[in-house]
């Protein structure tokens, strides 16, 4: 993947715990909650993927084998990183709080945790960003990343979560043309094939979604703006 700068679209992901099966299941239910995700389970890996790849939150577990995630969180913050970090421990004193957020964590969480409240502070430290608001509109077309739900002239739009990562995407370029590459690198995870037709289809099926008059208009050689 890229490092190449965002759309503010689809909030991109890190999720860094060592226990597999933990963050796997993390990894999924915020998939399944709307985000583009990448898991890895040590704090040497998360270091790699972050300096290739620009993630919107990472999700760091602080007790990590080979880098430690104190260690992780600092040089993220030490490196000027626009990545916001959320830091999850077994530990959930005050001072393990304090610690944590003077090392340059934006939040903190306390195993065990309630998912939901995961996912809520994951959307909260996503729209902090300059310039992403929580609600985009586009002539009729309202898109509410906060709510992730879209509609064209008061209609409600019955999107799959990668057709509403695309049209997020879309709308948060305010007019400008987003390529191919940056949309599978901001909607889809590091599993997507590049050389595959996905993209296009998604946009082709939210397309006619969208219905008519045509929002979104192919760009030659570019890729797509509304």
């Amino acid at each position: 993947m890229s490092s190449e700068p965002k759309h503010n679209g689809q909030v991109r992901v890190l999720v860094v715990e060592d226990h597999v099966a933990l963050g796997n299941r993390i990894g999924e239910g915020l998939r399944d909650a709307g985000f583009a995700v990448d898991v890895v389970y040590d704090g040497e890996a998360a270091l790699e993927r972050t300096a290739i790849t620009e993630y919107d939150v990472v999700v760091l577990d602080r007790d990590l084998p080979r880098v430690h995630g104190d260690r992780v969180c600092r040089e993220l913050v030490r490196d000027g990183s626009s990545s916001r970090i959320l830091m999850l421990t077994a530990a959930g004193d005050v001072d393990d709080r304090l610690d944590g957020l003077q090392m340059g964590a934006d939040d903190y969480l306390g195993k065990p945790f309630a998912f939901q409240e995961l996912v809520a502070r994951i959307r909260a430290l996503g729209r902090r960003g300059p310039g992403a608001p929580a609600i985009v509109q586009h002539g009729d077309l309202v898109v509410d990343r906060a709510r992730h739900r879209a509609s064209r002239a008061g209609i409600p739009l019955t999107l799959t979560r990668k057709e509403f990562g695309v049209l997020e995407c879309l709308a948060a370029a305010d007019g400008a043309p987003v390529s191919a590459e940056e949309l599978l690198e901001h909607v889809w995870d590091e599993h997507a094939d590049p050389f595959s037709n996905t993209v296009a289809v998604t946009v082709a099926r939210l397309r006619r979604k969208l219905g008519d008059p045509p929002l979104i208009e192919t760009v030659v050689g570019v890729g797509y703006r509304l």
